[in-house]
């Protein structure tokens, strides 16, 4: 029901309706991707360097 709701809610804003939650995943999965990216690659370079 409640998705329901959300994709009548999306369909009545338009196309601005479908943009804003896919970028605002696309965000959310930049920021986990970047972190991953943070904690595991930077502990290699560091260990090769030294």
């Amino acid at each position: 029901m409640m998705t329901t709701d959300c994709f009548a809610l999306m369909g009545s804003m338009g196309w601005m309706g479908w943009l804003m939650p896919l970028a605002f995943l696309l965000l959310i999965g930049l920021g986990i991707a970047a972190l991953f990216k943070y904690l595991f690659v930077s502990r290699h370079t560091k260990e090769d360097r030294s």
